[in-house]
């Protein structure tokens, strides 16, 4: 399958945006305070909500990233291609043959 040039960059984008908000969102998690994450607001003991989030989090971070190497080995595939192709010259003209002949 071959895809095309904005869809292999909407893909590597995709993945670097996974990493950034799912990344962003574990720290958010890990400093919570409120009692949601964690009981009492402290680290020792996690609460149910801290393990379902931690959870969607890893996994989404990996689709991301698996998506994110879909559309890079995309982008390189264009290319490779692009490099084997020839490059387009213009013909050359051949001397009409001598008459008479």
């Amino acid at each position: 399958m071959k895809l095309s040039r904005p869809v292999s960059w909407f893909l590597a984008a995709f993945g670097v945006w996974s990493w950034i908000v799912w990344v962003t969102f574990v720290k958010n998690l890990w400093k919570d305070t409120s009692g949601l994450a964690f009981h009492h607001g402290d680290h020792s003991s996690p609460t149910a909500y801290f393990w379902i989030h931690l959870t969607l989090a890893v996994v989404s971070t990996v689709f991301g990233t698996a998506i994110g190497v879909i559309g890079l080995r995309g982008l390189r595939g264009l290319r490779a291609l692009r490099r084997r192709q020839p490059e387009v010259t213009e013909p050359q003209r051949q001397d009409p043959a001598p008459a008479g002949r």
